[in-house]
């Protein structure tokens, strides 16, 4: 089993940055994605970018060359570096977990693993 903590969500302005944190705890030899969804109110969950375990990824279109996804191996977390961040950027970030590999990941209704999702705000 495998549990997931989201952290580092938060308010700021447009242009601003933040980096996202996804502690993965216990074991899941079956996991070989792991990635990011977000969520804004209204709207349907979004797959934002996503890390398979031979080193692919994948973006969603609206995030290339902003965001930049990377996994410390060692400590087994999962981070989402966000740059220039803009308004339509505001939503709920939840990390996820699932065997699949990275071109399949945003496809998922519902990856194996799931985290508790952490707000991220941006004001213009």
């Amino acid at each position: 089993q495998l549990q997931l903590t989201e952290s580092g969500g938060g308010s700021v302005q447009a242009g601003g940055s933040l980096r996202l944190s996804c502690v993965a705890s216990g074991y899941s030899a079956s996991t070989n994605s792991m990635g990011w969804f977000r969520q804004a109110p209204g709207k349907l969950r979004e797959g934002v970018a996503v890390l398979d375990n031979d080193g692919n990824t994948n973006y969603a279109d609206s995030v290339k060359g902003r965001f930049t996804i990377s996994k410390d191996n060692v400590k087994n977390i999962l981070y989402l570096q966000m740059n220039n961040l803009q308004p339509e950027d505001t939503a709920t970030y939840y990390c996820a977990g699932d065997p699949v590999g990275a071109s399949a990941f945003f496809k998922l209704r519902r990856p194996n693993y799931w985290g508790q999702g952490t707000q991220v705000t941006v004001s213009s």
